[in-house]
């Protein structure tokens, strides 16, 4: 039998941590604004508006440039929002620098890894076959996966349940409030990336351990475990 400790289940967020998304949304909530004659925002204010799902998405862009319409017409501009995003989930989407090349480190070394994100899980899954991570995640939760999402702990906690057994305690990697308020809920490691749609400092979120380059999550997991 071996004695080689256990590593621990590695979970993170898509958008802001894995993949800079924000273009394409931009795109699709621009589109939906133009269809309710409405003005459009800038990529960097979609930034900070990401992280809560679509809906939210475009109801933070309605608020921002005049207001909620009718429940009937935001129904139609949610639909309509769904349907332009499904066919340009991928079109300007980008890795961080670094990214694929850690994820086949942390997986070579026996991590397992999951896709935690309020996206919709079928718009999730869909973009990490896109960008060829399949073979890292071969669990994927969206916003619409439970009755709950994240800062919901619970998110975390049924995500880690999806997952093989052969891990050690769980770390959640995310760029937002959202990640790592559920996180430290679950009672597991938080590690917060600088590069993603946080509207705060990430090092004001909370997280055990802050990084600011995808390149330093292998140094942070490492000293991030024993403290799990």
């Amino acid at each position: 039998m071996s004695d080689t400790p256990k590593l621990p289940a590695l979970l993170f967020d898509l958008d802001g941590t894995l993949l800079d998304t924000a273009p394409d949304l931009h795109k699709t909530l621009n589109h939906c604004l133009k269809h309710a004659k409405r003005d459009t925002v800038s990529l960097e204010s979609v930034q900070h508006m990401v992280g809560q799902g679509a809906r939210v998405l475009l109801e933070r862009g309605m608020k921002a440039t005049g207001g909620m319409p009718d429940d009937e017409t935001f129904e139609n501009l949610v639909t309509l929002f769904f349907d332009f995003y499904a066919d340009h989930l991928s079109d300007h989407s980008y890795p961080y620098p670094s990214m694929m090349e850690v994820l086949d480190k942390l997986h070579n070394s026996g991590y397992l890894m999951a896709v935690c994100t309020n996206k919709p899980y079928g718009f999730a899954k869909t973009i990490i076959e896109d960008y060829g991570l399949a073979k890292y995640f071969p669990v994927i939760t969206g916003g619409d996966s439970f009755d709950f999402r994240k800062p919901d702990p619970r998110h975390i906690s049924e995500t880690i349940a999806m997952m093989s057994k052969g891990y050690e305690g769980a770390i959640m990697v995310g760029d937002t409030h959202n990640d790592i308020d559920a996180a430290n809920a679950a009672g597991v490691g938080s590690i917060a990336v600088s590069f993603g749609y946080s509207d705060k400092p990430a090092s004001e979120l909370g997280a055990h351990v802050t990084i600011d380059h995808f390149d330093e999550l292998i140094e942070a997991i490492e000293g991030l475990i024993p403290r799990l």
